[in-house]
């Protein structure tokens, strides 16, 4: 068996429920470090976003999306799950807390398909979103930041 590329971002497809969690999961860790140059080298080149209302394409414009995200949703928590799979195509659910810059707290739930390409590099995410207030009190997703630990309850865990 040949070393993947050396841009390749394992696992790679075709996707089986092992490798399509684990996808899952190395996503998450990505986008919970708020480091949005890492987040962006999961994505193809020309990857396709459309994030809410906003369409965007390429590395840059994800990087200028995130930059911009996370300057305003302080204190970002976020648990992906895997919904479904197929032999290129990852569809997941998620929720993430986070609060403005006056302590307004908020949950943001929504959906995300994905598609990508030999590489495992996303070329297509396709994500619908909505947040709702909640009170600081009401908060589920309690670690430090960065990767939420293992034994962290996962979105089913948590009645979400």
């Amino acid at each position: 068996m040949s070393e993947p590329a050396p841009d390749a971002r394992p696992p790679l497809p075709p996707f089986n429920r092992d490798t399509a969690i684990l996808k899952v999961r190395k996503a998450e860790d990505a986008w919970n470090s708020k480091d949005p140059e890492r987040v962006s080298l999961a994505y193809s080149p020309d990857s396709r976003w459309r994030n809410r209302s906003e369409f965007i394409t390429g590395r840059q414009e994800i990087v200028s999306l995130l930059t911009r995200k996370w300057s305003v949703e302080l204190d970002y928590r976020l648990i992906k799950e895997l919904w479904a799979f197929g032999d290129k195509r990852i569809a997941v659910r998620f929720a993430y807390e986070y609060h403005d810059h006056v302590g307004n707290w908020f949950r943001a739930y929504g959906n995300e398909n994905w598609e990508f390409d030999e590489l495992g590099l996303m070329t297509a995410r396709h994500a619908s979103i909505n947040d709702i207030p909640i009170l600081s009190v009401e908060r589920k997703f309690h670690w430090p930041p960065g990767t939420r630990p293992e034994l962290h309850p996962g979105l089913t865990e948590l009645g979400l």
